[in-house]
């Protein structure tokens, strides 16, 4: 039984789901590298803020320090706003790659039908050749059994039969070719 065309279609679809799940994959991940990004810079903006505040204790500018204590108030609220999105983008992030394994693995499987029904095509392809090999064996024309002629009946038969009759002069002829190559 061939492959059917079903089943090649099924792993088709198959693969491009499972390409559309590793570009939400990819996509979820850059969403949460994006918000990391964002945190970080909330981190570096909180330190510039107490730095501003701490260069302003020593220059005694009112308005510096209350821009350190602003900015820090600020990346302080962005880090805090920041922090559940993280969580939350983490969360679908595990939910999209348990999706996109999924879709692999339902993807692996159907390869792996199709192999397995195109070894099963080989292995029944193989024997039906074999099958049709021997049936036409078995069905040549066997040539009749040799009769008994004057010139074989008057030589001994043995196990070897006509061959033997020739064999001292084939090992003549070999004890000939031996000697023409030194050894």
């Amino acid at each position: 039984m061939a492959v059917s065309r079903a089943l090649r279609r099924l792993l088709r679809v198959l693969d491009i789901e499972e390409e559309q799940s590793r570009a939400a994959l990819e996509s979820a991940l850059s969403d949460l590298r994006r918000l990391e990004h964002a945190l970080a810079a909330a981190a570096e903006r909180d330190r510039g803020g107490r730095r501003l505040v701490a260069a302003s204790a020593y220059t005694a500018q009112l308005p510096d320090r209350l821009a350190g204590l602003e900015e820090t108030r600020a990346a302080t609220r962005q880090a805090t706003s920041l922090v559940p999105r993280i969580a939350d983008a983490k969360r679908g992030l595990e939910a999209v790659r348990e999706d996109f394994l999924a879709k692999r693995v339902e993807r692996r499987q159907a390869e792996t039908l199709i192999r397995e029904a195109e070894a099963r095509d080989a292995v029944e392809t193989t024997r039906r050749a074999q099958q049709a090999l021997d049936d036409w064996y078995r069905n040549r024309p066997h040539p009749a059994p040799a009769a008994a002629t004057p010139a074989n009946s008057a030589a001994p038969q043995t196990a070897l039969g006509k061959n033997e009759r020739v064999g001292g002069e084939l090992e003549k002829n070999s004890t000939l070719r031996r000697s023409a190559f030194p050894e």
